[in-house]
């Protein structure tokens, strides 16, 4: 048998029907990647070239620089420029990939759990982990791998010592299943609902059913609900174990009883009852919980047995939260996971942050690992060392244990209560802050404690769709081509070094910022990227000297200025130049480029960094021949001004839609702006994914008799009467006054609410006849459904106006998955 991680690269290629070419046919592999950033050892991984959402071997360039000597390819590629590559060529690298993870998944006999459904697929694969880790060495699929990439990627990691696997499938479309099932071979299969998620892939909810059951076929036993079955279709599995709220099965919930903050669930099964409590009162939780339960029996587990192991069931933490801390600190909120390897995405997400010197982690005892507390807790200390982590504070006995482990600024408490009653000691200022706990350790106290006050609506700030739509727009740029991103104004409102982070940590080329106190900020945050200054003032060029930022200079006057402020003895100075090609805002026009070229002349105190021009109306196709105009006219003075210069300055003229309309004008850098967000008018809609979410919450419910007026002048009116919720945004926190009196609405229990009578200050009012809603439920101002492009057609504006327009009183609130 094969043994996991001794895979050589002609191995994989006889495996997968490759033919391989390279320096050395015996390297040996360990690690599989689709993605060029993310690398373990990047000498044993093999870089796998995959066509998706964008095509993998326009990466190949990064993979390289990073260090992967291994790749697998279905294009010609130029290995002239990679002489130190081994490479496997297939025909599809999707279908290489799906069969290597089968031929691995071959090689080892251990039992796997096999998990599908509409719902609840991630929940109850983190659920079965944490009550069956005790029992096995569990191999699981990390995070919600479940797709035609993400499944032979899990699979991948089982491992010799391993005794059992949790492995998800997801499929969106008909004749995807079968090639899961062939990876993952499960013996067990879990079928958690089949609901409206997805439905739009398939002609009818039977087709799903049918689809998705695919993946036991070669399962021996299936545990299933009856309640989610559709006529006539055929269950595979000799073995069958059923569960029901309403009707006779091997699991009978005879009743589920819910109280502040647990829920009791009284189940039945063989003529024995046993009441399991659970931590959640939601339905789709309690319906989790009754799945693991009913696959611990199935797996045959008593019934009292498993419903005491329900009650240890802790929240799954699905994303890291980062958010504004007390005294100047930053906080990442991951307080309902525990566990070596969520530690580990957790730290390489503290360590993209580098608006504070220091790091700080608090650590919560993690238990149920499969290894002793030794090893364990030198696992910690030495990923804490290998991740540069500058303090530690532990909470719980076995971490204070092993103090003498960790060799960094350390203290430690008993528990968490200790931890809040000595927090005012431990000086927390200017630094970031990992809270990471086992959800018994109640961190989410500590995470309230050190969390900046501010009111209860906030703008959520996806960074993973910000990364993807990043990565949209360089999928389209050519290979040399470099990317300024423009995080002016607060980042479209989104924010300022959380977002200035990512893009640094993504290898983006360039920042811009309006006005220079915004670059002196991004450097005091730890930015180290080149910065251009679109705005500069002559009584900033002192901080944008010490600072090392650029400024953009588009006059005469100004370039005299500059001049007159930088010292001679000092070494050139940045600037970028801006032409006037039909903007008609800033810029030098064509009649002004022969005094510039005076005043540049042999003039060695400047370095012109880049020349550039901005496009008027690179979206609409019906100023195309505007845009080429302006073009013309840029290269022109550009070629002028090279021969002035005697050197070649960077060239950029495209913005976000000039990216998307305009490739041939790419020339050596382009400057994607509003695109990271979201928007992109020369785009298909949904082509982007939404970056933000503006959310509040109902203040008070009050019912209104017909003809009543609400609000400010008596303006709103509810004609028959009925019931509004006062919401937590006015135009302070910018949301217009224009949205008042049913311009806008907002989404309440998932249906759209118009406002009623003017917007306020701080708060509005919404109409929520019919909607059952209560004080406090959450209210989405703006998101995925309910778009910031439908609000501002609202009011005739622009999507920029309704981003940047959210007040900073608006608590920023960064997830990271």
């Amino acid at each position: 048998m094969i043994k996991h991680r001794t895979y050589t690269i002609n191995n994989i290629a006889e495996i997968t029907g490759g033919k391989c070419i390279g320096v050395d046919k015996n390297a040996v592999i360990k690690h599989l990647a689709i993605d060029s950033r993310i690398l373990a050892e990047a000498s044993q991984t093999l870089f796998f070239a995959i066509k998706a959402q964008r095509n993998g071997h326009q990466f190949i360039d990064h993979a390289y620089q990073n260090g992967i000597r291994n790749l697998l390819v279905s294009e010609d590629v130029n290995w002239q420029n990679y002489p130190e590559a081994n490479y496997i060529v297939v025909d599809d690298t999707l279908k290489a990939l799906q069969k290597l993870a089968t031929f691995h998944r071959s090689q080892f006999t251990l039992d796997v759990i096999g998990i599908t459904g509409s719902n609840g697929k991630t929940i109850v694969k983190e659920w079965l982990y944490q009550l069956l880790n005790a029992d096995f060495q569990i191999v699981r699929s990390p995070k919600s791998y479940n797709s035609q990439i993400g499944v032979p990627l899990s699979v991948w990691q089982i491992d010799e010592k391993d005794t059992l696997g949790i492995f998800e499938a997801g499929v969106s479309a008909p004749d995807e299943m079968s090639k899961l099932a062939q990876i993952i071979a499960p013996k067990i299969g879990v079928l958690t609902n089949i609901r409206e998620a997805h439905d739009e892939g398939f002609q009818s909810r039977r087709q799903k059913l049918v689809e998705k059951l695919q993946l036991f076929s070669g399962a021996t036993l299936l545990i299933y609900s009856p309640d989610h079955l559709v006529e006539d279709v055929q269950l595979p599995c000799a073995e069958q174990f059923t569960w029901s709220f309403t009707q006779p099965a091997d699991l009978q919930i005879k009743e589920v009883a819910s109280h502040t903050g647990f829920s009791l669930i009284k189940g039945s099964f063989k003529g024995e009852t046993a009441v399991a409590r659970v931590n959640f009162t939601d339905a789709a939780a309690i319906e989790n919980a009754v799945i693991c339960w009913a696959t611990l029996l199935a797996m045959g587990y008593a019934i009292e047995d498993a419903a005491e192991r329900l009650a240890a069931l802790q929240r799954v933490g699905m994303r890291l939260q980062l958010v504004n801390g007390i005294e100047q600190c930053s906080i990442i909120d991951d307080s309902y996971s525990a566990d070596i390897s969520s530690l580990s995405i957790a730290l390489d997400f503290l360590n993209q942050q580098n608006q504070h010197p220091k790091r700080t982690l608090i650590l919560s005892d993690l238990q149920e690992t499969g290894k002793t507390t030794d090893e364990l807790y030198q696992e910690i200390a030495s990923l804490l060392q290998q991740k540069k982590v500058d303090r530690l504070i532990g909470i719980g006995n076995d971490i204070t244990a092993h103090a003498d482990l960790f060799k960094i600024e350390m203290s430690f408490f008993s528990d968490t209560e200790e931890f809040l009653a000595h927090v005012a000691q431990l000086n927390f200022s200017k630094e970031t802050i990992l809270v990471k706990g086992a959800r018994k350790f109640g961190f989410e106290r500590i995470v309230k404690r050190l969390a900046q006050k501010i009111h209860d609506t906030v703008l959520e700030i996806n960074l993973n769709a910000l990364l993807a739509n990043l990565q949209y727009y360089k999928s389209k740029l050519g290979a040399q081509v470099k990317t300024m991103a423009m995080v002016k104004a607060f980042s479209y409102g989104s924010g300022t070094f959380e977002i200035a982070n990512l893009l640094q940590h993504h290898k983006v080329d360039y920042l811009a910022v309006a006005y220079a106190d915004e670059g002196v900020a991004l450097r005091k945050a730890g930015i180290s990227l080149p910065i251009m200054v679109m705005s500069p003032e002559p009584s900033a060029f002192d901080a944008m000297f010490r600072y090392q930022l650029e400024p953009e200079v588009y006059s005469l006057e100004l370039l005299q200025q500059l001049l007159h402020f930088i010292p001679s003895e000092d070494k050139p100075f940045p600037i970028h130049l801006k032409l006037d090609t039909g903007m008609h805002r800033l810029g030098f026009e064509p009649h002004q480029i022969s005094e510039l070229c005076t005043l540049l002349s042999n003039n060695t105190r400047l370095n012109v960094v880049t020349v550039f021009t901005h496009l008027v109306a690179s979206d609409d196709p019906i100023h195309d021949g505007f845009t080429q105009t302006q073009v013309t006219s840029y290269e022109q003075m550009y070629q002028q001004l090279v021969k002035t210069l005697g050197y070649q300055p960077v060239r950029h003229v495209l913005n976000t839609s000039g990216i998307t309309r305009w490739s041939a004008y790419q020339f050596d850098m382009v400057r994607l702006g509003i695109g990271l967000y979201g928007f992109d008018s020369a785009l298909p809609k949904n082509t982007l994914q939404t970056v933000a979410a503006l959310k509040t919450t109902i203040t008070q419910i009050k019912t209104i008799a017909a003809g009543e007026t609400v609000g400010y002048g008596r303006r709103g009116v509810l004609i028959n009467g009925g019931e509004i919720a006062t919401v937590k945004i006015g135009y302070a926190d910018g949301y217009s006054r224009a949205f008042g009196n049913g311009v806008g609405k907002m989404l309440v229990d998932g249906q759209l609410a118009p406002t009623v009578g003017a917007i306020c200050m701080d708060m509005c009012m919404l109409d929520v006849t019919g909607l059952e809603v209560k004080v406090g439920d959450e209210v989405i101002v703006f998101d995925h459904n309910q778009s910031i492009s439908d609000l501002a057609k609202e009011i005739g504006t622009i999507p920029y106006e309704i981003l940047t327009n959210v007040s900073q009183r608006v608590k920023r609130v960064y997830y990271y998955e």
